[in-house]
């Protein structure tokens, strides 16, 4: 079994980032061939997705739709004041599961993971590990 942790460095209140190439490098570098990929997000701000990574307004669209979604002026009681970004990262997810074959990402033809941040700017840890097909 392979694992380890990465940074991402956010730079906006509320941005998607595509790590999809930093997760492709961890699965070259153990070279498991063929299994899992888990990626877990420690932090209760942000999330993770996979979705359509060619058109960058697809990013823009998830952002402006969650802002939609989730009122950002709104009487909530959580005296941080950053409970839009807990509501937007419970609706993404903290972890995803992705398989891997002959080393590479089984992702389709447009898709790319994204860390979701939603309450930024900030630097984080997402874990990672790879289990080996038997």
């Amino acid at each position: 079994m392979y694992s380890g942790t990465f940074t991402v460095s956010t730079t906006e209140q509320m941005h998607l980032i595509d790590i999809t190439h930093t997760v492709q490098k961890q699965i070259e570098d153990a070279g498991i061939g063929a299994g899992i990929c888990y990626l877990y997000n420690p932090h209760t701000t942000a999330g993770l997705t996979i979705n359509e990574g060619t058109d960058p307004d697809v990013q823009t669209d998830i952002i402006n739709g969650l802002r939609e979604i989730v009122p950002l002026q709104f009487p909530f009681r959580h005296q941080e004041g950053n409970s839009p970004a807990h509501i937007m990262a419970s609706l993404m997810g903290s972890s995803l599961t992705i398989m891997v074959d002959r080393d590479r990402l089984q992702l389709g033809a447009w898709q790319k993971i994204f860390f979701c941040e939603f309450d930024g700017p900030r630097s984080r840890k997402i874990q990672w590990r790879l289990l080996a097909a038997a």
